[in-house]
């Protein structure tokens, strides 16, 4: 329960717990249409390669055993969508996000690829799931656990609907940690990202907040001690692109 007058960031500023995910919707119903081209340009493509490393490391089964992957915070179905392409005939998914817009464009795409018995689409929040206890063989939530207002309730959620022996994968901005790199980044992040969703989108100040969303998203090793404190074992993490981004890991075990 949020206390009175708690208060959360959203981006680099402070606003009512409660306000957060409101705030954070109406980010996503404006770009949701154009979100898989912005990732396009803002990553200079290598968004495609860092989730081809999810997928590696998932590394779900490839022949007809049952296997059911929970894809939190995935609405336009791309992890997904890569997942069933790696995988058996054992296998489905199940795209949870609090977004209807998102969640509408994952279904279209899904229906395009001819998908719709392999990937289904549930409105739900990550803090808060329907799913039941042990239900699932795998997490997944790519660049969406920075948006939810309670970080820990969704990793404690994500422990919970695991079942023992699973995985837990989060794919999610980080910290540049190559000298020189840090100020080309910082520069290309608030100075052209914003611009370009202007461009595309029509709209620069969601992309100033995802920018500055980035920047206030734990450390990795404060990540990984917030997912040893919700019960995940082994948890660790793998930097990529001189730390523009991290794959981190965990089991229930």
């Amino acid at each position: 329960m949020t206390e009175p007058g708690e208060t959360t960031h959203f981006g680099y500023r402070d606003v009512p717990l409660d306000e957060k995910q409101t705030l954070v919707n109406d980010v996503f119903h404006s770009v949701a249409g154009r979100y898989d081209l912005m990732n396009d340009l803002m990553s200079g493509g290598m968004h495609r390669l860092w989730k081809d490393v999810m997928i590696t490391t998932l590394n779900p089964p490839r022949d007809d055993t049952p296997f059911r992957l929970l894809d939190v915070a995935g609405g336009t179905g791309d992890i997904s969508f890569r997942a069933a392409k790696a995988s058996g005939a054992g296998f489905h998914a199940t795209v949870c996000d609090i977004n209807t817009d998102m969640l509408e464009v994952g279904r279209q795409r899904a229906a395009e690829r001819h998908l719709d018995d392999k990937v289904d689409f549930v409105e739900g929040n990550a803090e808060s799931l329907q799913f039941d206890d042990r239900s699932f063989d795998a997490y997944t939530i790519a660049f969406g656990i920075r948006n939810v207002p309670r970080i820990d309730l969704a990793l404690k959620e994500a422990y919970r609907v695991l079942k023992p022996g699973s995985r837990f994968l989060c794919l999610e901005f980080s910290s540049v940690d190559v000298p020189g790199l840090s100020k080309l980044y910082d520069l290309f992040s608030f100075k052209v990202i914003p611009e370009i969703g202007r461009v595309v989108t029509g709209d620069a100040e969601s992309y100033q907040y995802l920018v500055e969303s980035i920047r206030k998203f734990p450390k990795p090793y404060d990540f990984a001690e917030m997912m040893r404190d919700a019960g995940f074992a082994r948890a660790n993490w793998q930097v990529m692109s001189g730390g523009i981004v991290a794959l981190h890991s965990g089991w229930r075990l």
